[in-house]
């Protein structure tokens, strides 16, 4: 049976469980909550390719954050300054040829904007956030320990400097006015008429990065990163290229962050530079502790929930220390996830509980 078929039921699970809730706050007249749900089902997008790289790879990453917002920057920059100057340039001429570039008004006068495509816009910001993870990932993962996470910890540091002081990203405004991300007949967009169908498109995307990641880990690679992850000499002597290994993880979760960042800039219209705070990817850790390390399905369940409740504000002032609290508890009480802890205990009542078991007790 392959991988795809064993996870099935988890899919049709988070399938109906997401129409579930649609129809539900439909019902109840509270659709509007579909916008915060629609916003954390992308950053939990983050969340699951940092799973895959604490829990398969032992590799802790700071700097998530900063590959969101550099997803997110690029494709805001590429979609929403003006190239009408560079025309005549014969770069721009190729672009204009290929039907790359776009026209519209501008937001705040009759001004025509010439910007490159959204579609082509969110693939070179995916693009460009893989080469700069592996100019940073190359260096540091052929060393042992946690050289990654200081590395990534003090690019974050930088990113978030560089967006602040940057006039032409907005400086501590971030960019708005950025436009949707159209595919087809689909629409990656926060306005109300289409709240409904974003959530859907929110969902379609989360189930189809955790069915990659689950085909992933059940492959040859995962094994390999699997034995990384329990002994990294150990796989060396059984000839696994680790440092290549890590690298091409690191990539993915950096490319997962980017795609995250794109899509979620053009469903908000805009970006700020809060988004590569290292309090950002500070967060991202504990959500992968929270949902259990090497627990994709627990990654995307925990952190959707914990990040709606936060984004919907219902613990107030107090929601960092709320966060923190739930935090303590999972990991105490958890340590590998609430899902896999409530599977054991599930598992553990059907051997009690089983009619062979009861009727040899009762016969003896």
């Amino acid at each position: 049976m392959n991988t795809t078929a064993r996870i099935w039921p988890r899919l049709a699970a988070f399938a109906a469980a997401a129409i579930v809730v649609q129809l539900s706050l439909s019902a109840v007249g509270k659709v509007y909550y579909l916008t915060q749900l629609t916003m954390a089902v992308y950053y939990s997008i983050v969340v699951m390719g940092l799973s895959l790289l604490m829990g398969y790879a032992g590799q802790v990453s700071l700097g998530q954050g900063a590959f969101f917002a550099i997803g997110g920057y690029t494709s805001a920059f590429l979609t929403t300054h003006n190239m009408a100057g560079y025309r005549g340039a014969a770069w721009f001429d190729l672009l204009d040829k290929c039907g790359v570039i776009v026209s519209r008004k501008s937001l705040y006068d009759d001004t025509l904007v010439l910007t490159l495509a959204p579609w082509l816009a969110f693939m070179v910001a995916i693009l460009l956030t893989v080469v700069i993870a592996a100019v940073i990932g190359y260096p540091s993962l052929r060393l042992r320990g946690h050289y990654l996470a200081m590395a990534t910890l003090g690019f974050g540091l930088i990113i978030h400097c560089v967006l602040i002081g940057s006039p032409a990203l907005g400086a501590a405004d971030g960019i708005t006015g950025v436009p949707r991300l159209s595919v087809g007949g689909l629409a990656v967009s926060g306005k109300s008429a289409v709240r409904v169908q974003n959530y859907y498109i929110a969902w379609a995307v989360a189930i189809a990065v955790l069915v990659l990641l689950r085909n992933l880990v059940e492959s040859r690679m995962g094994r390999a990163l699997r034995a990384i992850h329990d002994s990294e000499a150990a796989a060396s002597a059984m000839g696994v290229n680790t440092p290549k290994l890590k690298l091409e993880v690191f990539m993915v979760s950096a490319a997962l962050a980017a795609m995250a960042g794109s899509l979620l800039t053009h469903y908000n219209e805009g970006i700020g530079p809060s988004e590569s705070s290292a309090f950002k990817s500070v967060r991202y850790l504990a959500l992968v502790a929270a949902g259990g390390v090497a627990n994709l399905e627990g990654a995307l369940v925990v952190s959707t929930l914990l990040v709606f409740l936060s984004l919907r504000g219902w613990f107030g002032t107090y929601d960092n220390a709320v966060f923190g609290i739930i935090l303590i508890a999972i990991v105490a009480l958890a340590p590998q996830g609430p899902f896999r802890q409530l599977g054991l205990w599930m598992g553990r009542c059907r051997t009690l509980y089983k009619p062979g078991k009861e009727a040899r007790s009762g016969a003896s």
